[in-house]
């Protein structure tokens, strides 16, 4: 009894001395989410950024995260949202809705010292839709023809909106202009919303704008829409000619959503919000709603859309230093 009892305290000065050696042991991995998880949209509420994050936000807060929520920064061309979530906490409770724009901020924002390749883990990749050109219904620009006539009879007279310098309604237009061989004068607005209401009010002439951001004022009477940016015409809108095939041709668009956090978010952390969008994105209502929006679905794995990241990040890196396109 004593020999054990010897060599029982020996063990325990033993382990003592070991985990004295090896210092504080980290404590167990909080589970995640812990708190209500921030989603920061770039842009102004009123686009289907501003919808995609709402939507997420609201399942989220459902029994995933409750207390979830939309926080929106717009400016600089979205840099100032996505900025902020670049120096977030890496720990799942912060998020960021990206776009388009997104892809182009190394190579027009190269200021920001922001990476996007670098600072952020992709998520997933939502969903995808085309551009439409929409002008005003009164004005005189009833087909891609009209348009390229006055603008070569009058170059820079027509002003044309977008929701910021390198969102895909600039690019849009000035690949647009690029091919074309026009000119036509940029007026950039800090979001879809303000953008639109102008055009209806008929401050500027002309815009691409998102699918769902216009397709109800189209329906509605209040834009008339020229083109789509697709390389064929939509099912859902078949009399609305491509624009290619409507006098440019060779020219295609797409324009992308979806999510990321900041780079060091953990990879099981990635897994699990990567699931939960999954899971929200393939609700009945959701797509429904999405689709009605001139959505399509996408999903996938975390994987696939950091290829498409790196990939969009090539391909209009090229195009922005081909036009000399500047951010100011």
């Amino acid at each position: 009894m004593r020999d054990r009892r010897k060599l029982a305290a020996s063990l325990a000065a033993w382990a003592a001395g070991m985990f004295a050696a090896l210092g504080p042991m980290p404590a167990p991995a909080q589970s995640f989410p812990s708190k209500p998880i921030k989603i920061v949209v770039p842009f102004t509420p009123g686009a289907f950024n501003d919808t995609l994050g709402r939507t997420l936000a609201g399942e989220f807060a459902k029994g995933f995260s409750p207390g979830s929520h939309v926080e929106n920064k717009p400016g600089a061309g979205t840099v100032i949202g996505t900025d902020f979530v670049a120096k977030s906490a890496a720990d799942g409770h912060t998020l960021l809705v990206v776009a388009f724009p997104f892809a182009l901020i190394n190579s027009l924002h190269a200021q920001s010292r922001i990476d996007v390749t670098r600072d952020f883990a992709a998520l997933a990749w939502v969903g995808a839709t085309p551009n439409l050109l929409v002008v005003n219904p009164n004005s005189p620009y009833r087909s891609v023809k009209d348009v390229l006539a006055a603008a070569r009879a009058a170059p820079g007279k027509i002003a044309y909106a977008s929701t910021g310098n390198g969102t895909s309604n600039h690019l849009s237009m000035e690949l647009f202009k690029t091919m074309a061989g026009v000119d036509l004068t940029h007026i950039p607005y800090k979001g879809s919303a303000p953008a639109v209401t102008d055009l209806i009010g008929g401050q500027v002439q002309a815009m691409f704008d998102n699918v769902p951001n216009v397709i109800q004022h189209v329906k509605a009477g209040r834009l008339r829409a020229l083109a789509i940016t697709t390389p064929k015409r939509a099912p859902a809108m078949p009399e609305i000619p491509t624009v290619d095939e409507a006098g440019v041709p060779g020219y295609q668009v797409s324009v992308w959503f979806g999510v990321v956090a900041p780079a060091a978010t953990p990879k099981d952390v990635v897994a699990r919000l990567n699931a939960e969008i999954n899971r929200v994105i393939a609700l009945p209502d959701v797509r429904e709603r999405f689709s009605q929006s001139g959505i399509d679905i996408v999903g996938g794995a975390p994987e696939m859309f950091d290829r498409h990241i790196r990939e969009q990040v090539v391909t209009w890196a090229k195009v922005v230093k081909d036009a000399n396109i500047r951010a100011d």
